[in-house]
């Protein structure tokens, strides 16, 4: 920053990243992926200098005594890498959404109206630990014709500065303005407030990290938010469920990795099921050293289960505790799910298509799923290249938030010569 003060700097970013959204509207679809794949290849060339950044901030963080879940995430491994290198070509790989028109339809006029899909413009990415956020949301950002302001935590400063210099890298290269995604290089708290109240430069801002943060934001904000404020997660064993996909899928949505927001918090199971399913699963879990928190009916049936408050049905635990309830019916399941979740993402473990149907048209979630891991709720899994962020909001995004997410809609009208009369 040379000595210059937070305010100051915040504005030259904005203005510069303004600049190059102008810039990226006229970017074909080529050039952005020419874009994507030299960020990709400096990022696998520069490999050892990502680890080493990140073994720096590793070491501080341990240091400061951060807590497991947020190691978790902040950690990056050579298999991290080349999931940050798959995801930008991936990315590469998609159709461009931007210029598509959809909805061309003549009216009584003459005159011709549709959609066309556009850039957001300038989105501000605030975010915590996980350094791959850096490439994924540089990446969906260019696709979709934006320029990007991103602010990772302090905690990842290294490494986010270090995947910076990739992505400058992979835009000079590719013959773009370095200023289209900027990783502010500071760690003053003070640029965050800056940055949210930017309106004259930045258009959406998404916050990724732990509630704190969350709500830091959309409390201060005065700019569109894109946002989940938590992940508190379900899945429900229906009556009459298989046994063996029942314990491997509640196995996975818990034990898979603790520390994300699409990890399982709370566990449903029919009491038609429970003597038969708990048992073994909840022997998995102890093995693994979950914690498990249960209703009266559920510590009845597993002694090392204590009891759950209500607290604990609200929780979104993002460590290896467990919360587990036996209900008497689906109807029950829902009831708990749309009162304690946090309408991020659910799943069923049904054989009954009935059930299942039931579940998807009324759990209220941005992801909701039928037999299989609630881990699957990622933009990568879902097929669009990585993801900005997971939206339980019903206006604009909803769910895994990918190149559509990042784009919106005008309407466009094609005529001939008519006036109205």
């Amino acid at each position: 920053m040379d000595n210059v003060d937070i305010k100051t700097y915040m504005q030259m970013v904005g203005r510069e990243a303004r600049a190059a959204s102008h810039t990226m509207a006229k970017v074909d679809s080529s050039s952005k992926n020419k874009a994507l794949t030299e960020i990709a290849s400096s990022i696998r060339k520069n490999e050892k200098n990502l680890l080493a950044a990140n073994k720096d901030d590793l070491e501080a963080a341990k240091a400061q005594g951060l807590d497991s879940a947020l190691i978790d995430r902040l950690t990056l491994t050579s298999e991290g890498v080349t999931n940050m290198v798959e995801g930008l070509l991936q990315i590469a790989s998609l159709a461009d959404p931007v210029g598509e028109i959809s909805d061309l339809n003549y009216r009584p006029s003459g005159i011709q109206v549709g959609k066309m899909r556009v850039p957001l413009g300038v989105i501000g990415i605030i975010y915590e630990a996980r350094p791959n956020v850096t490439a994924d949301a540089a990446g969906l950002c260019i696709k979709a014709g934006n320029a990007a302001i991103l602010r990772g935590g302090s905690e990842a400063y290294n490494c986010n500065q270090a995947i910076a210099a990739c992505v400058k890298e992979g835009l000079r290269i590719s013959g773009l303005p370095e200023t289209v995604i900027q990783v502010i290089n500071t760690i003053d708290r003070d640029a965050v407030g800056e940055l949210i109240t930017m309106k004259e430069f930045v258009d959406v801002i998404v916050p990724r990290g732990g509630k704190g943060l969350i709500k830091r934001i959309s409390d201060e904000a005065c700019i569109p938010v894109i946002k989940h404020l938590d992940g508190v997660c379900h899945v429900y064993i229906d009556e009459g469920a298989d046994l063996d996909k029942s314990i491997g899928i509640a196995d996975n949505s818990k034990t898979q990795r603790y520390g994300t927001c699409n990890t399982m918090e709370t566990l449903l199971v029919h009491e038609k099921m429970a003597r038969e399913v708990l048992p073994p699963l909840c022997k998995i879990y102890l093995d693994k050293g979950v914690e498990l928190r249960g209703d009266k009916s559920s510590c009845a049936i597993v002694k090392k289960m204590t009891q759950a408050t209500e607290d604990d049905w609200r929780t979104e635990y993002l460590a290896p505790i467990l919360s587990v309830r036996i209900v008497n019916s689906l109807d029950q399941a829902l009831e708990h799910i749309n009162l304690y979740g946090s309408h991020h993402t659910d799943s069923i473990v049904t054989e009954d298509y009935s059930r299942a149907r039931r579940f998807l048209r009324e759990v209220d979630s941005s992801s909701v799923m039928v037999n299989t891991s609630t881990r699957f709720a990622d933009g990568f899994e879902y097929g669009l290249g990585a993801e900005i962020g997971i939206s339980t909001d019903k206006i604009h995004a909803r769910g895994p938030v990918g190149l559509e997410g990042l784009t919106s809609q005008k309407f466009i009208v094609f005529g001939n010569g008519q006036i109205r009369q």
